[in-house]
């Protein structure tokens, strides 16, 4: 185990010692020998950072703050953090700058193997969190996956990030791209304490190691990285960084927000001058001097005054030289005596008595002047206010144009009983109160969804969508796409109303299902009696024929998301199919590679060629229909496919394990297994061996008929058994609709499916 892990370990155990050692919150005031800046060689080192542990005898740190002194691996003396070596300590900034490893995934030529190392760093106990503003997880190769993720017994935080070559294509590289081609860069949350980084074992070099033997993993200060092509064909990236490239680290002390802090104790900003601020990564505080003074807050005297007056002479604060008065805080600019004017960006002359003619004159004056500039300045700002609305208009005018507005206003005039409306930017704005965030209802992969008001006649509340991931070359193309949707009318679809296009990105309006969504139904809702097991065929049924129906337009619509979140539920649970308004009518470019879909649900032969076809809302509809009869997610906390699960299950004959105890009962299992063993025929891993959508829909109408008339029987086909181990051969044929020996040669198309996000 690397030291830093068994430091950090060692960390989490101590903070459950209160009795041993004392808590972040009780701070302790710092001592004569910490008004002095300490040194570990060339670097300074700041209170509240100290050189040594707590009960040495010239201790100066804040509890948390110690830092060792010693040789890095170039033999230079440098601080570290138990074992990770610390370059920089930026105390207005509260921020610190450390060197940490790299995780590596490489091809061994002489085992035949990839040989992986992985790192983790874990600040959990300290001040520390990782900075989400100034880092970013990198992922150099050429066909690599690799995650970043929190501890195991927390598990609230994972992502990851692609980096692929085509085909181990190297020449489609660019210096300076980190956009998915070889180079893959992502955010990380706030208040983040620890991560490890892994790779996926799915996606190695061992094919493409001539080319591309390594991938390499980090988190990385963001303004010290700059992608190089050399960095995913050789170890370049590594030796850039001699295996630790800078990582920035905030820092807050305590654990409690400023107003709170201020009235205990234990208050860290001492500094008469100073002022406090909240973190703005996790909770806590730091503290700042106050403007004007310059120093260290968390010293009793560190802020001193700035002496603006004391500067060199291109940098004098007033115009007149001589007439700068420093005071605490800022200065002065005061014409000597016997003198009038204006020191600051004037000049000082000598005054002379005026006539009282003269004196009432220049009032006079004046104050016209005055008026003047007062009637001046209202004209300006109404000319202001006019120029910004002329600017609003013409920028809602340009969107409406280059969004296809008046193409589709131009169509519109040509249908007749359309009930499809423009809405006007301003409408939008208002429904929304301009896009507040307590307003949002909903975000997935094709855009932010908000519930709006007052646009609908019967003052019914709509959903409001701004779509995202825009296609530029079809904006023209958009308003005639909506309108075809429009003539989308079917009772298991969400409702297009209509749009708003003098935006940048388009809004749609669409009706507004007041409850909640299939996925709640079966993985949150805790009334069983409303998940049985006619409702979830019924929900499945109605589900099914709104694909088929999409499918079947002469403008054939492929929704490229389904999944249970995208079902809405009615009052009597009837099913609404959403979210595929912001989708292309067809698939635009074959060789793009963007990945459009959700883990868990991709179609592996999409991820193959990256063309969406009503093959891929099948085997997507497959997963959902696992999720009916398993009540199991898509996806688990650990990254484990439940179609992965689902098959493995079939092939040893447990499958009745897999069934939800809620309904499994005797009369129930003939229906739960042919519900199964249609689910099995849409997640063929070709597309040409799964049924096509109204074949799905039929048999689920078929299938619900029985359970709506209480017999729990199938009186059409043979009941479907599950077989022992035996037969594991026929069992996977029989559900998966394809042969054995096909499923096992394209499982890792299977796995594929799992690792990509929108």
């Amino acid at each position: 185990m690397p030291f830093h892990r068994l430091a950090a370990a060692l960390l989490l155990c101590t903070a459950a010692l209160p009795a041993v050692l004392p808590a972040v919150g009780a701070l302790l005031q710092p001592n004569s020998n910490c008004q002095t800046m300490s040194k570990c060689g060339e670097l300074d080192i700041p209170y509240p950072f100290g050189i040594g542990s707590d009960d040495s005898p010239d201790h100066c740190a804040l509890p948390g703050f110690n830092l060792s002194c010693r040789s890095n691996a170039a033999g230079i003396l440098r601080p570290f953090h138990h074992d990770v070596e610390v370059t920089d300590i930026m105390l207005h900034q509260a921020q610190i700058r450390m060197r940490m490893d790299m995780s590596s995934s490489c091809y061994d030529i002489s085992r035949g193997k990839m040989r992986y190392n992985d790192w983790s760093l874990n600040l959990t106990g300290t001040p520390y969190r990782f900075s989400d503003t100034g880092n970013k997880f990198t992922v150099v190769g050429c066909r690599t996956l690799a995650y970043i993720g929190d501890q195991d017994d927390v598990g609230n935080y994972t992502s990851g990030c692609v980096a692929m070559c085509r085909r181990g294509d190297v020449t489609t590289l660019t210096n300076g791209s980190c956009s998915g081609i070889g180079c893959c860069q992502t955010a990380i949350p706030k208040d983040l304490r620890y991560y490890k980084v892994w790779f996926d074992p799915d996606f190695n070099t061992s094919e493409i190691y001539s080319a591309s033997p390594c991938s390499y993993a980090a988190l990385v200060e963001a303004s010290e990285f700059r992608f190089s092509t050399s960095y995913a064909t050789s170890p370049a990236f590594n030796a850039t960084y001699g295996g630790q490239p800078p990582l920035l680290v905030d820092w807050a002390v305590g654990d409690e927000p400023c107003e709170v802090a201020k009235k205990k104790a234990e208050y860290a900003c001492v500094s008469s001058n100073s002022e406090c601020f909240n973190s703005l990564n996790g909770p806590g505080y730091i503290c700042n001097c106050s403007k004007g003074f310059q120093g260290n807050p968390y010293l009793v005297d560190g802020c001193g005054d700035i002496d603006e007056c004391n500067v060199d002479v291109a940098h004098y604060p007033c115009s007149v030289k001589g007439t700068c008065h420093n005071i605490p805080g800022e200065y002065k600019c005061i014409c000597p005596h016997y003198t009038k004017g204006n020191a600051y960006n004037g000049s000082c002359e000598r005054g002379q008595a005026l006539p009282l003619k003269a004196t009432i004159s220049i009032g006079v004056c004046t104050c016209l002047l005055a008026g003047l500039v007062v009637f001046l300045g209202i004209e300006w700002v109404k000319q202001k206010k006019r120029i910004q609305r002329q600017d609003y208009v013409r920028k809602m005018n340009e969107c409406f144009q280059m969004n296809g507005g008046q193409l589709l206003r131009d169509m519109m005039k040509v249908e007749s009983n359309i009930s499809f409306k423009l809405y006007h930017r301003e409408e939008i704005e208002s429904a929304t109160n301009n896009f507040d965030s307590a307003a949002i209802i909903g975000e997935g992969g094709q855009g932010t969804v908000y519930i709006g008001h007052n646009l609908d006649p019967s003052n019914n509340p709509v959903a409001i969508k701004i779509c995202k991931g825009f296609d530029e070359s079809r904006r023209t193309e958009f308003g005639k796409e909506l309108l075809i949707l429009s003539r989308v009318n079917h009772q298991h679809i969400v409702k297009l109303l209509g749009c708003s296009l003098q935006f940048e990105a388009p809004v749609i309006v669409y009706e507004f299902v007041p409850n909640k969504t299939l996925h709640y139904l079966i993985h949150a809702h805790n009334d069983k009696f409303t998940r049985t097991l006619d409702i979830r065929l019924k929900i499945a049924a109605e589900s099914a024929e709104a694909l088929a129906y999409l499918h079947s337009l002469n403008h054939p619509i492929f929704h490229g998301d389904v999944k249970s979140v995208n079902i809405l539920l009615g009052h009597d649970f009837s099913a609404k199919v959403s979210d595929f308004g912001c989708s292309l009518i067809r698939s635009v470019d074959e060789n793009a590679q963007v990945v459009k879909g959700t883990m868990g649900y991709l179609d592996p032969e999409y991820l193959l060629n990256f063309n969406l076809t009503d093959k891929s809302d099948v085997y997507s509809f497959g997963v959902v229909l696992l999720e009916l009869i398993t009540r199991r997610r898509a996806l688990s906390k650990d990254k484990e496919s439940l179609v992965s699960v689902f098959k493995d299950a079939v092939e040893e004959g447990k499958l009745v394990e897999l069934v939800d105890p809620e309904i499994a009962d005797h009369d129930s299992m003939e229906v739960i297994c042919q519900v199964a063993k249609l689910a099995g025929q849409c997640l063929a891993m070709t597309g040409s061996s799964r049924p096509i959508m109204s074949q799905v829909a039929e048999e689920l109408r078929r299938l619900v008929g029985p359970m709506l008339h209480g017999t729990g029987q199938h009186h059409a086909g043979s009941p479907l058994t599950v077989q022992p181990r035996s037969s594991t051969n026929n069992a996977a044929s029989d559900y998966t609709g394809e042969e054995t020996s096909d499923y096992y040669s394209q499982k890792k198309k299977a796995a594929m499916s799992i690792e990509f996000a929108r």
